[in-house]
C-alpha cells in the first residue's frame, strides 16, 4: 500500500503575506459567465447553450509570483551565476534533483527569527539515527505553515543559515525545504539586522546558492503529518516556466509499505 501526503499550501487569495512581489489574485469565471464569454468570442448567442442550462465551463484566472505559494526557488532566484557558470533557470533544473529520499529534521521547538546551526542540524540527524547520502531530499520542519495565509505567517519561523546551508550541500544535499514562509530568517530579523550594520546575514543561505549551487523548497505544508524522519520519497517537480527563478510545486510525500 502507497501513502501520499500533501506537502503543499492551497492556492488561494490570502492576505497578510505579501512580500512585494504583487497580489494573489484569482478570478472564478462560472458556467453562467463563461457561457457569455464564449458567446460574444465566437459569434454565439447564450441561448446556444441551452441544452445545458445556459451554462458552458468553469474557468479560473489566476494571478500569482512564481515565489508564493509552495514553490522551488531556482539558482537564477539567488543571482545571475553559481559556481561561476550562469545559473539555472526552473525550466533548466534537472527532474534527478526533485525526486529522491526524504528526511525531515524537526526544529519546530525554535523560535521565531533564531537561525538553525550546522551543529543543530548534525544533532538532528544522530537523534532520529540517520546518516545523510547525495541527493537526499533535507525538509526542516517548524510548523509554521499552520498559520499560512495569518498575518505573522511571515515572521513565526526559525530559519537556516549560511552555515548550516553550507553544511548539507557538503554532504550532497541539492534539494532542500522548509514548512516555513522563506528557507533564511524572518525576513523582518533580516532587515532590522542590515539597518545596524550586519549585512552579512542577510539572506545568507539564499545568496550561498552563488557559490554552493543547490535549490531549495519555500512554503511546504503538513511535514509534522509524515510518520517517520525517513524512509519516504519526496516528488518536487516544479512548473516550467521558461526563464523564471521559481516556480510553483505540488509536493508530496510517499510512503510505501
Amino acid at each position: 500500500m502507497t501513502q501520499f501526503i500533501d506537502l503543499s499550501v492551497t492556492v488561494k487569495e490570502t492576505a497578510g503575506i505579501q512580500d512585494g512581489h504583487g497580489e494573489m489574485q484569482i478570478t472564478y469565471v462560472s458556467h453562467e459567465e463563461s457561457a457569455r464569454e464564449c458567446a460574444r468570442v465566437y459569434g454565439l448567442e447564450p441561448s446556444d447553450f441551452d441544452t445545458r442550462g445556459g451554462k458552458y465551463v468553469a474557468v479560473e484566472r489566476v494571478c500569482l509570483g512564481t515565489h508564493d505559494t509552495t514553490h522551488l526557488d531556482a539558482p537564477w532566484h539567488y543571482g545571475p551565476t553559481s559556481e561561476g557558470k550562469p545559473s539555472k533557470t526552473i525550466d533548466q533544473v534537472p527532474l534527478e534533483w526533485c525526486y529522491g529520499d526524504g528526511v525531515v529534521l524537526d526544529f519546530h521547538h525554535k523560535n521565531a527569527g533564531e537561525g538553525i546551526t550546522a551543529k543543530e542540524v548534525e544533532d538532528s540527524l544522530d537523534k532520529i539515527g540517520y546518516q545523510l547520502k547525495p541527493r537526499d531530499i533535507v525538509l526542516i520542519r517548524t510548523d509554521a505553515y499552520k498559520h499560512y495565509g495569518e498575518p505573522e505567517y511571515m515572521s513565526i519561523h526559525p530559519g537556516m543559515t549560511r552555515e548550516s546551508t553550507l553544511w548539507l550541500i557538503e554532504h550532497g544535499i541539492k534539494t532542500m525545504g522548509i514548512d516555513a514562509w522563506g528557507w533564511d530568517r524572518p525576513h523582518k530579523v533580516m532587515v532590522k539586522e542590515l539597518k545596524a550594520g550586519n549585512k552579512r546575514q542577510f539572506f545568507e543561505a539564499h545568496y550561498l546558492g552563488n557559490e554552493r549551487e543547490y535549490v531549495h523548497l519555500e512554503r511546504l505544508a503538513n511535514l509534522d503529518k509524515i510518520p517517520k524522519s525517513f524512509g519516504f520519497k519526496v516528488i518536487a517537480f516544479p512548473i516550467k516556466i521558461a526563464g523564471a527563478s521559481g516556480g510553483w510545486v505540488r509536493a508530496v510525500a510517499m510512503i510505501e509499505d
